[in-house]
């Protein structure tokens, strides 16, 4: 089976425009976000997806020069471009990713596609998301191309072309549906980006981590964060798209 990861990446974010090719120490975060999903064990084939409209541009030049496959697609049905995407690179599996999570974890990523291919076809959808026990900013949901194309062929309000696996997860129904669990609850910490205050916490990490330790998991972020305890702060009082 073919496992696919296909990254949602675009230029036009309403809280922080621009946000995935903001640099830390001279290198863009899609690019950090990349070079760790690299080191998956697990992952086929890496693929970036973002629209045709030309302020994306930028974010087609860094995968070339990564070397790196991309696929462009509608800007607002984002479910059409995510279909569109696999169906191109003949994906089995597919896992998901935004391009909003530059500290994601190889072995998190690789941890849950394991479970999906052992259950598989017991279970059509796995993921860290839907139960949190891992840090906002590591999640990753794998499910099968073809739930993916029932998904898009059946799909037709606003809500469900936008956001691509709810409507995925309601046509499979749950008995399909798997969840991967921390062995800790680390859900009360944000490492996501999608404000000022979440690029501040995360550049934070970066220039902490990275130059001594580029390959370092979310254990050491972890361990960082419990020598400083006020950079959980910088943005504790972010909240989440979408949440009340």
């Amino acid at each position: 089976m073919k496992v696919t990861a296909v990254v949602q990446a675009r230029m036009g974010s309403t809280r922080l425009p621009g946000k995935v090719l903001r640099q830390v120490n001279g290198k863009p975060l899609l690019e950090y976000q990349i070079e760790r999903m690299k080191r998956s064990e697990r992952i086929d084939q890496l693929v970036v997806s973002t629209s045709r409209r030309s302020l994306d541009d930028p974010i087609i030049e860094l995968c070339q020069r990564l070397k790196v496959d991309t696929f462009r697609g509608s800007e607002k049905d984002v479910l059409g471009r995510f279909y569109e995407t696999c169906a191109y690179y003949k994906a089995d599996a597919v896992v998901r990713l935004t391009a909003d999570c530059p500290l994601i974890d190889p072995a998190v990523i690789d941890k849950i596609i394991h479970y999906f291919l052992k259950k598989y076809p017991r279970y059509m959808y796995v993921s860290n998301t839907r139960k949190r026990s891992y840090p906002r900013g590591l999640d990753t949901e794998v499910f099968t191309y073809e739930a993916l194309k029932d998904a898009y062929m059946n799909a037709n309000s606003p809500h469900d072309l936008e956001h691509v696996t709810p409507f995925i997860m309601k046509r499979i129904g749950d008995a399909s549906i798997a969840q991967v669990l921390h062995d800790s609850d680390e859900s009360h910490h944000r490492w996501t980006v999608d404000t000022p205050e979440d690029f501040q916490f995360v550049s934070k990490v970066l220039e902490r981590l990275y130059p001594t330790n580029p390959t370092f998991t979310f254990q050491d972020i972890l361990e960082v964060l419990r020598k400083n305890p006020d950079w959980q702060e910088i943005n504790r009082q972010v909240k989440q798209k979408g949440d009340p």
